[in-house]
């Protein structure tokens, strides 16, 4: 009986310092791969071995403790994973942490820390320590090394001391944590700012840090804030971080695989990740976007523009709306007492290489006086932290800013600010005649102002007839500043471009009219979409789409790059499509297998992206209302863009729901609401986008899809194997090793959003987050709208660009819920 008390206690004496016990580990335990775990005082992070969707290799990771799905917010062996679940977790006699195999005494990850008397330990904040016994510091800790999010407490940016880079790293995929292609990681020449990565290719710079905010916009947050922010700027440290606004909050900063950089916080109703802001999200935000010079100003239409004193360096390319080339000075100065500078206000501060910084000068003319002495100095900046900024070579990364911004004082010859003086001296002569002769020049600019009007509506009548003469006035009106705001192309310059709309250029036919095919003379390959004269449908589309499309620049949006209105032509010119539009490559099985399962979930998300454009971010709210796979174009990298503007509707700030009596679009991509009653809303266009998700997983069209076990439709076959457990089925037969739980999602996203209710569908901004993050709880399904069909022909209302041998004849579904 003694005999068996010792070896019981023996027994328990060994299973105690082989587990893991509590937050911290000894030299003398092991963490196995059995369930084996860490766990933070507070029971707020986990340590242990994990698995990511649809792989077998096995990480050590930390992740939040007190959610549902596993949401590593770090990962050791990143780069180096075990085959199996042989591993061995452990902090040796000297202060370094392993990770070991038991088929093999060398170390598959090692931290490389060494500590007398150490300790590792698991902190409440996510952070694991090992702790030197002598002094009680951190000889190491995972906070010096980030992965692809940072979670409050966690630096981004640089000890200038030691030489540490804080910066996030994304996944390769949502299987492999390894290191991926995009880093978001703290400039380190002169004042603060963060740049997007992929690669050595800079996607986004935020701007530099004034003090209060990143970048200069001072436009209030429209996302409640649920963290406060902090810089730490100083002369041997330089980094953000930030704090949970109250210890019941959970967010990250997370730079998922797609290299999209976001604020998320954990909402406690839904049990999900909730994005409180995206880092990228307008037009203005693409690095560059205006070329070396250019400013970007996103609350016009033609967000580029020159400074005052520049000029675009290729004036045709710049009117046809390829801004890339950038901007020069109209006059070259040559570092001589004959030349100045001006002031630009407003402005996000360029981003050069070569600016340098001298934080002791903060005067604006002792900056000044340091440009002028340098020959290569091109502009000075009297930056809000940093002190004194110059840059020399040409200016990258400006944006002007409605509110807020800082001042940029950009050099050039006297003559132009002469010009300039000039232009204020007239402006007080003008002033003061105003004031002395009020009365008369308000007659006279009111006669002035009839007479322009009655010139400009002589040329575009045509379209206020139209809408006149129908049935509905669902178009917006035709204003001459938004002709006037597009670039305008001669019809010599079109014809020649499309040799004469000869028909071997003709690559399109819709309701609008033709579409053809042309090189400009700057060698710049566009699409010209020609309004027949005899189409009483395409008018009021035409109107309608230079209203809208004029005012809306997204990656996912096809460009307009002008238009034509010369006698009775009228005529929209976009950017050329190569790859024409996506039915012809998940419904045309010839060439199906060009795109692999990758390249279409790109094209979804791309498409969310721009949806979500339309919905929410952009300076209009705008409801597509003809979505389908034939409006979806892709350029030669096979990006999606959004096309077809001609059916879109602007929605008032304050509406939710409008109701027509014209029904348009194309059937098979409608919601019932929409389709039986006449009500549309941004739902319709998620409905639309759920039909999109299911094709372009199947391969199949909704419309006409047929089954020998049923009479449903696509949707309808979707939700009949999702409630059978059968939902890999679905997918397309020509892909091959596709990830299992990325195709679900999307087939489950895919359900949410054709849903019968519109209340039950979800947002974009909610589908986005869902398509993004493979840890988002997703609700389940229910009955989608329209899941029965009869089909028989009728003529289509709807029109498409860069499309093929487009027949006038498709096929109508009367559709019907059980």
């Amino acid at each position: 009986m003694k005999f068996v008390v010792i070896l019981f206690f023996s027994l328990s004496f060994c299973i105690h310092y082989s587990l893991a016990v509590d937050d911290t580990l000894k030299p003398n335990q092991t963490l196995q791969d059995t369930g084996q775990t860490l766990v933070s005082t507070g029971a707020k992070f986990k340590l242990g071995f994990f698995s990511p969707p649809n792989s077998k290799d096995r990480y050590v990771g930390i992740w939040f403790n007190n959610i549902a799905e596993l949401t590593p917010v770090w990962v050791e062996n990143r780069d180096n994973p075990l085959t199996d679940s042989s591993g061995i977790f452990k902090i040796t006699e000297t202060g370094n942490i392993v990770i070991l195999s038991n088929k093999t005494e060398n170390p598959i990850w090692s931290s490389n820390s060494s500590a007398k008397d150490p300790t590792l330990q698991l902190l409440n904040t996510g952070n694991l320590v090992v702790k030197d016994g002598d002094s009680g510091n951190y000889a190491w800790q995972s906070f010096d090394d980030p992965c692809d999010s940072l979670i409050a407490g966690m630096k981004l940016g640089w000890d200038f001391k030691t030489g540490q880079n804080w910066k996030l790293n994304s996944w390769n995929n949502l299987q492999d944590p390894s290191t991926g292609i995009y880093t978001y990681e703290q400039d380190r020449n002169g004042i603060p700012q963060y740049l997007l990565r992929r690669g050595q290719d800079i996607l986004y710079r935020n701007g530099p840090w004034d003090g209060v905010r990143s970048g200069g916009d001072a436009t209030p947050a429209r996302e409640q804030s649920f963290f406060i922010p902090k810089y730490v700027v100083n002369e041997t440290h330089n980094y953000y971080t930030f704090d949970n606004a109250d210890n019941s909050t959970l967010t990250r900063f997370y730079l998922n695989a797609l290299g999209s950089p976001s604020q998320q916080r954990r909402d406690h109703t839904t049990a999900s990740w909730v994005l409180t802001f995206a880092v990228q999200k307008e037009d203005c935000d693409t690095f560059a976007r205006c070329g070396p010079n250019g400013i970007c100003v996103e609350s016009e239409s033609s967000v580029c523009h020159c400074p005052t004193g520049f000029v675009p360096k290729a004036p045709e390319a710049w009117a046809a709306g390829n801004s890339s080339s950038g901007c020069i000075l109209k006059t070259s100065f040559n570092c001589s007492a004959n030349e100045g500078f001006k002031k630009f206000s407003k402005l996000k501060l360029p981003y050069n290489s070569e600016f340098t910084v001298n934080g002791t000068v903060v005067k604006k003319e002792e900056c000044k006086l340091i440009c002028r002495r340098k020959c290569s100095c091109v502009a000075y900046a009297v930056a809000k932290v940093g002190g004194c900024v110059v840059w020399s070579g040409e200016l990258f990364d400006m944006r002007r800013f409605s509110v807020g911004g800082q001042d940029v004082y950009i050099r050039m010859d006297a003559s132009e600010l002469k010009s300039d003086e000039n232009e204020k001296k007239r402006a007080v002569i003008i002033a003061v005649s105003v004031v002395s002769g009020f009365v008369l020049l308000f007659l006279m600019g009111g006669y002035i102002m009839r007479k322009r009007r009655r010139a400009s509506r002589s040329h575009i009548s045509q379209f206020d007839n139209a809408a006149t003469n129908s049935n509905e006035h669902e178009h917006p009106i035709l204003l001459e500043e938004d002709v006037d705001q597009l670039p305008s192309f001669g019809l010599d310059i079109i014809a020649n471009a499309t040799d004469n709309f000869s028909s071997t250029n003709k690559i399109g036919e819709g309701g609008f009219g033709p579409v053809y095919k042309g090189m400009l003379p700057t060698g710049e390959t566009i699409a010209v979409k020609r309004l027949s004269r005899d189409s009483g449908q395409g008018l009021p589309e035409f109107k309608n789409e230079v209203v809208l499309i004029a005012k809306l620049q997204h990656w996912n949006l096809v460009r307009l790059l002008g238009c034509c209105i010369e006698g009775e032509e009228r005529m929209l010119i976009y950017e050329y499509m190569p790859n024409k539009s996506l039915d012809l490559y998940i419904f045309n099985k010839t060439r199906g297998n060009a795109l692999d399962w990758p390249k279409r979930f790109d094209i979804i998300v791309g498409i969310a992206r721009g949806l979500l454009y339309l919905h929410r971010d952009s300076r209009l709210r705008i409801i597509h209302r003809d979505l389908k796979a034939s409006n979806i174009l892709l350029d030669d990298e096979m990006n999606p863009k959004i096309s077809d503007f001609g059916m879109a509707r602007i929605f008032g700030g304050d509406q939710n729901e409008v109701n027509t009596k014209r029904v348009v679009g194309t059937y098979g991509y409608m919601s019932p609401e929409f389709a039986i009653d006449g009500h549309f809303s941004v739902k319709s266009d998620v409905f639309s986008f759920g039909v999109m998700v299911l094709e372009i997983v199947s391969g199949k069209k909704n419309r006409g899809f047929e089954h020998p076990d049923h009479e449903l439709n696509l949707l309808g076959h979707a939700w009949k194997l999702w409630n059978d457990g059968r939902p890999m089925e679905l997918i397309d037969i020509l892909m091959e090793n596709v990830p299992v739980s990325e195709v679900l999602r999307c087939i489950q996203v895919g359900l949410l959003c054709v849903q019968k209710r519109p209340e039950d569908r979800p947002l974009m901004a909610s589908v986005l987050f869902m398509l993004d993050s493979e840890n988002a709880s997703l609700p389940q399904p229910k009955q989608p709208g329209f899941y029965t069909e009869r089909t028989f022909t009728e003529t289509d209302s709807s029109s498409s660009l860069n499309k093929q041998n487009i027949s006038t004849e498709i096929t109508i579904t009367i559709l019907k819920g059980r």
